[in-house]
């Protein structure tokens, strides 16, 4: 009998013992997932610039890899901007590999072996995140939870996309929003005056003199390790942390696990900036023609620690008309809306349009398919943009002075004047991100970019994506550096040269 990977066969065990009728469903969904994670590793391979591969030689076969050792990796042509699963079996030499885990082991590459668990992680929970749906109505949801909670597969090109390490069985299916489950919060009290509060925490938030913060149950387990009773219900979003509330808001809680490729965490800095970053931005969307909405933070709290904190923002349907639709970009290749090339270069021109202008004023977005939303008319035709997550904006003070704007007093990671830094921020996130995510191959991102730029104002920004290489976070690169801080960076071939 065929001896499941560790990671695969440890979910295997705590999913025989606490689901058994799961089993079936997710033992089909393996090789499946296996292939996905490989794909995404693929890509990482043949694109990011590793310093173990010494050149990559394209051929009728496909792409052959050589290490800086002598040996040779071989696999089909690796689409940057493709998103199925398409690589079963790559080539180590003149071994076949079919599982992501054990070809990052036998490539014994520096930190190979920590990125071969995550990857073996990654394989495993993306088939019980498989495992765990049932067949989907064709209806449109009507909440925004229950559109995020249509993105099983995570991340389009991160071959962790689903790896959630310190995560049991039990607590995915608990947590994961790909499993649409009721997660209890817990409220933790704090005395107000050992408190940095910002915004309006609303009253059924406080008990007396002290602040009752939202805490999500892994965290209390795991991180603060102290019982939370739950007394809020709320449906987890694609980011796991942050949940729908019943009543509409949205909260953002610390979890202080790593997701993909790094822990995120509610900085005290972050809390003392979001309210002026709300006004700022809001203050900004009011020059995009009513194109580009912002959620609001409504109120932030930490008590002085990332481990215990909390932000609550407006949801993004509070931008949405009657019979209008709010997805975030992430969602759409749920729909069958992206197959329609003229459908896609509507969605890829309003947000271009955006994008660059925010750019050219001094404001690059993160509008990566989870931040970003699109509204959509009822019959499914982009109208507007909302976005949300402020936190990881870059700021050129130096482009808002030229407009006239004052720069608010933001953290300094967050504050830059450098145009690559600014560039890749938002060419990395929306081009090679998002918009590459829902069009789904190179072929398709080229026709919608081409035909979206035609009316752009051309401006250096533009000239930029449409002349150079498309920047992209070397998302292998970055697992298997675990001592390099920041983003590090591929640079791809440029759909709009091709």
């Amino acid at each position: 009998m065929h001896r499941l990977p560790a990671a695969e066969a440890e979910v295997a065990e705590e999913l025989t013992a606490l689901r058994p009728g799961l089993m079936p469903r997710f033992s089909a969904a393996l090789p499946g997932a296996r292939a996905a994670v490989l794909s995404r590793l693929w890509r990482g391979l043949a694109h990011d610039p590793l310093p173990w591969l010494v050149r990559r030689e394209a051929d009728r076969d496909g792409l052959t890899l050589h290490l800086s050792d002598g040996r040779r990796l071989h696999g089909p042509a690796a689409d940057p901007y493709r998103t199925a699963a398409y690589v079963t079996v790559v080539r180590l030499d003149d071994v076949p590999y079919d599982d992501p885990a054990r070809l990052m082991t036998d490539l014994a590459v520096p930190h190979a072996t920590g990125f071969a668990a995550e990857l073996g992680h990654s394989a495993a929970s993306l088939a019980l995140s498989r495992a765990g749906q049932q067949d989907r109505p064709q209806e449109w949801p009507g909440s925004d939870w229950e559109w995020e909670q249509r993105v099983v597969d995570g991340h389009p090109f991160h071959p962790t996309c689903r790896s959630r390490p310190g995560f049991s069985v039990a607590e995915q299916l608990a947590y994961g929003p790909e499993h649409r489950p009721l997660v209890g919060l817990g409220l933790a009290p704090v005395r107000t005056a050992e408190c940095l509060v910002t915004g309006a925490w609303p009253a059924e938030l406080r008990d007396g003199e002290r602040l009752l913060i939202p805490v999500h149950p892994w965290q209390a387990a795991h991180v603060l390790k102290r019982p939370c009773e739950a007394r809020l219900t709320a449906h987890p979003l694609m980011s796991l942390r942050t949940l729908a509330l019943p009543d509409g808001p949205h909260v953002k809680t610390a979890l202080s696990a790593r997701l993909t490729s790094s822990v995120r965490v509610i900085s005290v800095a972050s809390v003392g900036a979001s309210a002026v970053l709300s006004d700022f931005a809001e203050a900004l969307t009011a020059r995009t023609d009513g194109l580009l909405h912002i959620t609001r933070t409504l109120g932030a709290a930490t008590a002085h620690s990332p481990d215990l904190a909390a932000v609550l923002r407006q949801s993004p349907r509070t931008y949405a008309a009657p019979g209008e639709h709010v997805v975030p970009v992430a969602a759409l290749p749920t729909t069958r809306l992206p197959g329609s090339p003229g459908w896609l270069a509507g969605l890829a021109r309003l947000a271009l349009t955006v994008g660059l202008r925010l750019l050219e004023l001094g404001v690059a977005l993160e509008a990566h398919g989870q931040n970003l939303l699109a509204v959509l008319s009822p019959t499914g035709t982009p109208l507007r943009l909302v976005y949300r997550d402020l936190a990881d904006l870059r700021v050129s003070p130096a482009r808002l002075a030229r407009h006239g704007i004052a720069a608010p007093d933001l953290p300094a990671r967050m504050v830059t004047d450098d145009e690559r830094a600014l560039r890749r921020k938002l060419f990395g996130s929306l081009v090679a991100g998002a918009l590459a995510g829902t069009a789904g191959s190179g072929a398709a991102l080229r026709e919608a970019l081409e035909a979206a730029v035609r009316d752009l104002p051309r401006t250096p920004d533009l000239a930029a994506l449409r002349e150079e290489p498309l920047p992209a976070k070397a998302l292998t690169l970055m697992r298997l550096s675990p001592g390099a801080g920041g983003d590090l960076w591929a640079e791809l071939a440029n759909p709009l040269r091709q």
